[in-house]
């Protein structure tokens, strides 16, 4: 990886603290941001031995996979290994940086690099993604303990100190195997593997886990589920009536989920609130926003000292309105240990950079792509040959896509109406032709000048030419946050599909631009995407709603018809995922995903959908 010129001009060899221009305030983003990788590198300059060595840092993730349980339970421990150099944004490609872990972490060796320098590398063990399973058998702990503090497992959230390395060292040598057990919650026969390392301290080293404490654990298998002995099943139908999005999972039935993986819960935690908003007491929707809040201000790509006021302020709220859990008898503690885990976050990102370079998603990613999907299609005797086959064809078969695409060799679909009146037929809007006046004139006269504009309707531009009709558009935007490509730009296709995937219309909603000097929701309103003729969206209010910190929006009409306008796609934003606001009825069993644009009259418009709709939308 070092060698690889791909990474030459990705990555970092010297620690920095980094400040904002506007405000000298301190912020972190990459890994060499944080003040860990800034404290080992004096370290290193303090030793005449590595004095004025490259400091190059290993990140280890362990995930155990399950490959099959049918066939015997197979179980594997995928080790990744990477370096926390190469920055963030690197990391969200999920491109194949793997590296082997070296043996030079006392005497500097000399490596080369991808940007054809020489470099005396000196390593040093960083830290270690991994879930809460998995935190126990490295720090060598028993169930319902935090591996980063001293609190004991019946009240984890009062304050303590961190654990240490020397302190257990210390406990381990004076106190017996009972008192180890029951005070502190330490396995006292085993001992953590990067003991056998120089400097390295597992309770320092373990890294915060986004999936696995926040969305999965606190998220689903704490607020979810006891939410659920409020509602039992009737919040269901309104989870499997939520309009699709590009990129959000569905949940066709709405409840009775056999199985949850790291994106149903994802995608779960983007459209719970407001099904749940209207059947359950303030306290626990403000319960689950304060957590989304944290979940979206902890994943930012730059987080600044006033972001981590704002994370300790909502974790603050969070532990506040959860008494309502408490008040109502649905749990009787919050002693639970990936929930816990939020308080350590804020000095993890101070530690270890923004969190999102750590994200376990990352490592998934690649053992879902070239293990799992790889030995479903073996044979699973004597599988390993098999798979590797596998991901060489499907290496092959992308490079065979681009190549297709660029030929144009891929068929086209449907062909759509070729004039304005059929078009207009097509998409029941008899004033179409009105409507492209209008744009052609806004176009021609953007200042609307009375001296120029044409006083005669005959005078002004018509167009009776050809046209061609796109059942979609991409749009490309800037988000670090998000998996992106290397620049940080993702790519999104909005669709209008007449017979989406051979079933009923998606028509899907975007943000428009309509104010480019004001900056976010204010400067943007919401229409439906109908290749560039769109149905317009008034915003509900001057701000988002209290409860949720959501816009809401509703359905424009002029005169008593639905407002359509045409536009120009170059002010088309972004797509836009909106919600229904189901109140307080049970929604219909008959009512569909694709029906609730078309009845309701009041939608969220959902900031939880990505992390670029939560800063937009904020």
């Amino acid at each position: 990886m070092l060698t690889n010129p791909d990474f030459a001009a990705e990555m970092g060899l010297q620690p920095y603290h980094e400040f904002a221009t506007e405000n000298d305030e301190h912020q972190w983003e990459d890994f060499m941001s944080g003040d860990w990788s800034w404290a080992q590198a004096d370290k290193i300059s303090e030793d005449p031995d590595t004095h004025g060595s490259t400091f190059m840092l290993v990140i280890l993730g362990s995930d155990k996979t399950t490959i099959s349980v049918a066939t015997g339970q197979n179980n594997y421990y995928p080790l990744y290994t990477s370096i926390g150099n190469i920055q963030n944004n690197v990391c969200h490609t999920h491109r194949n940086g793997i590296v082997n872990l070296e043996t030079a972490m006392t005497k500097p060796e000399v490596t080369h690099f991808g940007d054809g320098h020489y470099h005396c590398m000196i390593y040093e063990l960083g830290p270690y993604i991994a879930d809460y399973e998995e935190q126990m058998l490295l720090a060598c702990i028993f169930r319902n303990w935090c591996a980063k503090c001293l609190s004991h497992h019946g009240n984890l959230d009062d304050v303590s100190l961190c654990c240490s390395r020397s302190h257990t060292d210390v406990l381990i040598k004076e106190c017996n195997s009972g008192t180890l057990h029951l005070e502190y919650g330490i396995v006292g026969e085993l001992m953590p593997f990067t003991n056998n390392f120089p400097c390295a301290d597992i309770h320092e080293l373990l890294a915060p886990h986004i999936l696995h404490q926040l969305i999965k654990g606190a998220y689903k298998d704490h607020l979810v589920d006891w939410v659920e002995k409020y509602l039992l099943q009737t919040h269901g139908k309104r989870i499997a009536a939520v309009p699709p999005f590009p990129g959000l999972h569905r949940f066709p039935q709405g409840h009775y989920f056999k199985q949850w993986t790291g994106d149903d819960s994802k995608a779960l935690m983007k459209v719970y609130l407001p099904a749940i908003e209207g059947y359950v007491p303030v306290d626990v929707v403000c319960s689950f926003q304060a957590l989304l809040e944290f979940c979206y201000l902890v994943h930012h790509n730059v987080i600044s000292e006033k972001s981590l006021s704002e994370i300790k302020d909502v974790l603050t709220h969070f532990h506040k309105y959860c008494e309502i859990f408490k008040m109502t008898g649905v749990v009787t503690t919050f002693s639970l240990a990936r929930q816990h885990s939020m308080v350590h976050y804020a000095c993890l990102i101070q530690l270890f950079g923004a969190t999102n370079g750590l994200c376990s998603s990352i490592t998934e990613s690649k053992h879902i792509k070239a293990i799992k999907e790889p030995w479903r299609c073996s044979s699973q005797y004597k599988a390993l040959g098999q798979m590797l086959l596998t991901n060489q064809c499907l290496d092959k078969l992308a490079a065979s896509q681009v190549d297709f695409c660029f030929h144009g060799m891929l068929a086209e679909g449907r062909k759509w109406a070729q004039s304005v009146p059929a078009l207009a037929n097509e998409l029941n809007i008899p004033h179409l032709a009105n409507l492209d006046l209008q744009f052609l004139i806004g176009q021609l006269y953007p200042d609307k000048d009375p001296t120029k504009v044409p006083e005669s309707i005959m005078d002004c531009p018509h167009f009776n030419g050809k046209i061609w009709v796109f059942n979609s558009a991409v749009s490309m935007f800037f988000t670090l946050s998000d998996l992106s490509g290397i620049g940080g730009m993702k790519r999104e296709y909005i669709c209008m599909s007449p017979r989406w995937r051979t079933g009923y219309a998606r028509k899907d909603c975007v943000l428009v631009i309509t104010d480019s000097n004001t900056q976010r929701m204010q400067g943007m309103d919401i229409a439906q995407y109908l290749c560039t003729v769109v149905h317009w969206f008034n915003q509900v209010g001057d701000a988002s709603d209290d409860d949720t910190r959501m816009w809401m929006v509703e359905p424009s009409s002029v005169d008593g018809r639905t407002h359509f306008a045409v536009i120009h796609v170059d002010t088309i934003f972004r797509s836009a995922h909106l919600i229904p606001v189901y109140g307080t009825d049970i929604l219909p069993s008959a009512i569909k995903s694709h029906h609730v644009l078309d009845i309701f009259t009041l939608f969220y418009v959902n900031k939880y959908a990505d992390h670029h709709a939560f800063e937009i939308a904020a």
